[in-house]
């Protein structure tokens, strides 16, 4: 890249910390980073126009997991592990909460609810182990989380009854990562768009960092990329792409607040007077494992089916646009949060709890440094 004397002197000279990716991470990375050293000159590196993971694609569901969700994390988890991530996102919305505001963030605690097809054993499991979920979690809640409601919003093909959270809400994606960007820059934070780190090497002081555009040195640096981290040879981190439609407003929409089916796997909300569904991931596990921003006509498929048979059986709809976002996922729910070398951190696989823990993971990232 034809860079001129003034532009590596004011963006890529005396770099005191870069930081790849400006997702919920990267952002509450720097502005914790900038907290703590309010001196330090530093770079965030985003490779797409926005940033291109999840932080901006994803379906702003503030919530910190299902009923079924965390029943099948005890199949992989400790109770305490299970606690502790129930614990983790609960303070990480709390956190963003703060840090925006609500009105910023257009939060709203409308519910969550999680539907079960009527061929579903899953709905027995559920109901057999509510109350010990219930009990598990009420240290944290200082309430019952889950309880039961009659299906009176019209939904087809599911059980009569499914499974209500009072405390899950819902944000505006859109406003929050405006918000995080706007507040980044205003504390002097920089930030690069359009800028892809192929690889970097380290030395005894320094981390020399290659993109696709130039290579300049970094006292520290910091991985921020979720989904993306296989790519900087961080292991155990793999892409799950999500898949993801909305419709456009349907008058007198009767749906309000957060949705699961299927384990989660599926998922849709309302906003702006228009549904909002995405998910599928599980009909095809090996080819969602990737980081290509594209839709399959498979899930679109099957997404559309899932609209017109069981969400919304008797009201005209038409699509309005489509998208994909890119997750990070493992063998565990626990972010990868560590030091790599000398001068080196990261903080990946938020395994899908992206706004729920994004704030929290970015802020501990940043405290790793000493």
């Amino acid at each position: 890249m034809n860079l001129s004397y003034w532009e590596i002197k004011s963006w890529l000279t005396h770099v005191d910390y870069t930081i790849v990716g400006s997702g919920i991470v990267g952002i509450n990375c720097a502005l914790r980073l900038k907290e703590r050293f309010p001196k330090a000159n530093i770079l965030i590196l985003e490779k797409g126009i926005l940033p291109q993971g999840a932080s901006t694609k994803n379906a702003g569901f503030a919530c910190f997991g299902s009923l079924s969700e965390i029943i099948d994390d005890l199949k992989t988890h400790s109770e305490q592990e299970v606690i502790d991530l129930v614990k983790k996102r609960v303070k990480g919305l709390q956190k963003l909460r703060q840090n925006l505001g609500d009105k910023t963030i257009d939060y709203q605690q409308l519910g969550g609810y999680e539907l079960f097809a009527k061929d579903d054993l899953l709905f027995e499991q559920c109901l057999t182990k509510k109350e010990y979920i219930n009990a598990l979690l009420e240290p944290i809640f200082s309430a019952s989380v889950f309880s039961l409601k009659e299906n009176i919003l019209g939904f087809q093909n599911i059980k009569k009854n499914y499974s209500f959270n009072a405390f899950e809400g819902q944000i505006d994606t859109g406003k929050m990562m405006e918000a995080l960007l706007q507040k980044a820059l205003s504390k002097g934070i920089k930030i690069l768009n359009n800028v892809l780190v192929q690889r970097f090497s380290e030395d005894q002081n320094a981390v020399k960092i290659e993109t696709d555009q130039f290579s300049f040195s970094t006292s520290k640096l910091l991985i921020a990329t979720n989904g993306f981290a296989s790519v900087l040879n961080i292991p155990k981190v793999k892409p799950a792409r999500a898949q993801v439609l909305i419709t456009k407003p349907i008058k007198n929409l009767h749906i309000h607040g957060t949705f699961h089916l299927d384990e989660g796997y599926y998922y849709f909300r309302n906003i702006h007077d228009r549904i909002l569904f995405g998910g599928g991931r599980h009909l095809d596990f090996k080819a969602e494992e990737t980081m290509e921003l594209t839709q399959t006509t498979r899930i679109q498929n099957k997404l559309e089916e899932l609209l017109k048979t069981t969400i919304l059986p008797k009201t005209v709809f038409e699509i309005d646009h489509r998208w994909s976002g890119i997750m990070g996922v493992g063998s565990q729910k626990k972010p990868i949060l560590k030091q790599i070398s000398n001068h080196v951190y990261c903080g990946v696989r938020l395994g899908g709890m992206g706004v729920a823990i994004g704030s929290l993971v970015g802020e501990e990232l940043a405290n790793l440094i000493e």
